[in-house]
C-alpha cells in the first residue's frame, strides 16, 4: 500500500486494531517510566530557541495528558502552552474557532509563530489548524493522529461520534484538506502496534517537508511520552524557522526507529 494519503479502494477498507492490540495498550504506563528512568539522555536532545509550542491533547483526554510533554519542552528551551479547553471530546468542525483563537492568542503574546503539537485527535486539530493560519504555525507534529486513508478504522470512532455530535464523514471537503499536504513542515510519528487506530491512517505523503517516524512498539495512549517519540519531538521542533531535514534516525533511540522504507505496508 503506498504513503500517498490517499483514501483506500471501497474493496480495501481498513479495519481498527483487533483486541489483542488494544488490551496491550495498558504497557502505556511502562512507556512513561521509561521516560522518567531515561530524562538524562532524553535532555541530551538539541535544545529549543525559545519559540512558542502549543500541546494539544487526544480524544477525551486533557491538558494533564500532556503535561509530561509540557514539561520536556520546557527544559530543553521551548515556551510551551497547553490548550486549556478542559477535556477534549470531539468535534473537528465545532472546535475550529476556538483553537484557532487560542493559536492566535499566543502569536500575539509572543510575537513568534507556533509550533503544534498534537496527540491523536489532537493532531487532526494540529494539521486542520495549520490549514486555517498557516502564517501563525511554525512546524506540526502530530502523534498517533488518524488524519489519512480510511479514518473510521479506529476503536474510537462510535464513540467520538456519539460525544461529539460528528459523523467522521461529515464535511469530506474539509477532511480530505486535513489529509493532504500542509504549507508548513510536518512529521507523523506513529507505531504499528497501535491498538486504538490502524497505523495507515496516520501516513502522511513524503515530501521535501513532511515526513512519517515510526517508533517500534509504541502504543496509543503511551506515545506521547514514549522516549523515542519524545526525542524525535524535541528532535524536529529544534530545527530553525522555515527549515526541514529528514530525521537522523542514528540518535540514541535508534533502536526504537523504522527505517524510512518501512512506513509501506
Amino acid at each position: 500500500m503506498p504513503v500517498d494519503g490517499s483514501d483506500p479502494p471501497p474493496s480495501e477498507r481498513l479495519r481498527p486494531p483487533g483486541l489483542g492490540l488494544l488490551l496491550a495498550e495498558a504497557r502505556g504506563i511502562f512507556e512513561f517510566n521509561a521516560s522518567l528512568l531515561l530524562s538524562p539522555l532524553l535532555m541530551r536532545a538539541p535544545r529549543g530557541d525559545g519559540h512558542p509550542v502549543l500541546t494539544l491533547p487526544g480524544f477525551l483526554a486533557s491538558d494533564l495528558s500532556m503535561a509530561p510533554m509540557r514539561r520536556y519542552l520546557s527544559e530543553l528551551g521551548y515556551d510551551s502552552y497547553a490548550w486549556r479547553m478542559g477535556r477534549n471530546t470531539g468535534g473537528i468542525s465545532r472546535m475550529r474557532a476556538a483553537l484557532r483563537d487560542r493559536l492566535a492568542e499566543i502569536y500575539a503574546a509572543t510575537s513568534r509563530k507556533v509550533s503544534l503539537v498534537g496527540w491523536s485527535l489532537g493532531g487532526v486539530y494540529a494539521r486542520d489548524l495549520a490549514l486555517q493560519a498557516p502564517e501563525m504555525v511554525r512546524y506540526v507534529v502530530t502523534l498517533g493522529s488518524p488524519f489519512a486513508n480510511d479514518v473510521r478504522a479506529t476503536n474510537a470512532t462510535r464513540l467520538y461520534e456519539a460525544l461529539s455530535g460528528e459523523a467522521v464523514e461529515d464535511n469530506s471537503e474539509l477532511r480530505q484538506a486535513i489529509a493532504g499536504d500542509l504549507p508548513v513542515p510536518t512529521t507523523s510519528i506513529y507505531s504499528r502496534s497501535d491498538g486504538i487506530v490502524n497505523w495507515r491512517t496516520c501516513l502522511l505523503r513524503p515530501s521535501a517537508t513532511a515526513e512519517n517516524i515510526e517508533v517500534h512498539l509504541a502504543s496509543h495512549v503511551g506515545l506521547g511520552v514514549n522516549p523515542a517519540a519524545l526525542w524525535a519531538v524535541a528532535d524536529r521542533l529544534a530545527q530553525g524557522e522555515g527549515q526541514f531535514r529528514q530525521f537522523d534516525r542514528s540518535g540514541p533511540f535508534a533502536i526504537a526507529y523504522a527505517p524510512p522504507e518501512n512506513a509501506q505496508s
